[in-house]
């Protein structure tokens, strides 16, 4: 099922004045998840603001590729739209992992501070840059929450055993590898039917994201970690975005902001309500990590060092803790 309210493919129309552009966005969620009311909500202004001159059509569950497709897809103006997870950013814009560094961000609100401040308009111009999109608008889901088949997980000693999917992620792969597992890199579109047939044990994402995709029909074990805060960030095409009038980049640009705040109060609204149903109707057994996640985080922050090359230098993440308040990162 598609919402229309729409964005061209061309794109090159709307800076004539041509007549109404309907837009393709690729979300990698099902309907029901923050990727999708980010995209719905997008949508819904962009028609208003356009006064119905602009539609998108939204096509959830990765019904238009891979997230990693559809962004190189943007970038060479074959499709208009795509919201995809900020990990999935990282490998094309290698600065942006800073903020998928693990326990850099400790929830929503260190999420909005970096994403629509000065940092965040950084890494937009670092993505335009490396990968040849424009990030338009973010999508707050809330932290990565473990989730497995198998047992109960309060310490890293716990995941002894267990093969757990991970996105295609440098970063998020050494987090799992500093916690003594192998982890299994997996793409998202595969992800529900390796749980689904045991060839994974578990994965990590947030709770509306959990169940959304229904993961609770295949999985019974939730850690209340949050070693990774999930960030989605709507994307358009550098040259698309270009070849807009300025009217309508000013449209695009006011239609993203109103999205972000949109899934940024959808989130306080909806998360913990989510969770609560996920014990009460789908029997998810919950598990608090032992002494305040202090083992996990100790482990897990071992290896920023070794990704300080990467994101920029070591100067890129202690300005990010700067702005959060908190200490400087470790020397390499």
């Amino acid at each position: 099922m598609t919402l229309s309210v729409a964005i061209s493919t061309a794109c090159l129309a709307l800076s004539t004045g041509a007549a109404a552009e309907t837009w393709k966005m690729a979300i990698g969620d099902a309907a029901g998840g923050t990727q999708y009311e980010l995209g719905k909500t997008f949508a819904e202004q962009i028609e208003k603001r356009s006064d119905g001159e602009i539609t998108v059509d939204l096509f959830p569950n990765s019904q238009l590729g891979s997230e990693q497709d559809t962004l190189n897809n943007a970038s060479m103006g074959m499709l208009d739209l795509s919201i995809i997870a900020i990990n999935n950013i990282t490998p094309f814009s290698p600065t942006v992992g800073v903020l998928t560094l693990p326990y850099v961000i400790q929830g929503a609100e260190d999420a909005k501070t970096l994403t629509q401040g000065e940092v965040g308009e950084e890494l937009t111009e670092n993505t335009i840059r490396d990968a040849g999109v424009r990030i338009l608008g973010w999508a707050y889901s809330g932290c990565r929450r473990l989730s497995n088949s198998e047992r109960p997980v309060s310490s890293p000693e716990d995941l002894d055993g267990l093969v757990i999917r991970v996105p295609k992620n440098e970063i998020m792969m050494a987090s799992y590898q500093a916690w003594g597992v192998n982890p299994n890199p997996m793409a998202w579109s595969e992800t529900f039917t390796a749980l689904q047939q045991g060839v994974v044990d578990g994965q990590d994402n947030p709770y509306i994201t959990i169940d959304a995709m229904k993961f609770y029909e295949v999985q019974d074990y939730i850690t209340d970690s949050c070693y990774v805060f999930s960030l989605e960030p709507l994307v358009m095409g550098e040259g698309a975005y270009q070849a807009l009038s300025e009217e309508n980049k000013e449209l695009v640009k006011k239609a993203g902001e109103a999205a972000t705040q949109h899934s940024y109060d959808y989130l306080q609204e909806t998360e913990e309500k989510i969770k609560t149903r996920l014990v009460e109707e789908e029997g998810i057994e919950i598990t608090e990590p032992d002494n305040n996640e202090e083992e996990w985080i100790s482990q897990a922050t071992s290896i920023w060092p070794d990704f300080y090359d990467s994101i920029g230098g070591k100067e890129k993440l202690d300005h990010v803790l700067e702005v959060l308040g908190r200490e400087p990162a470790p020397e390499k």
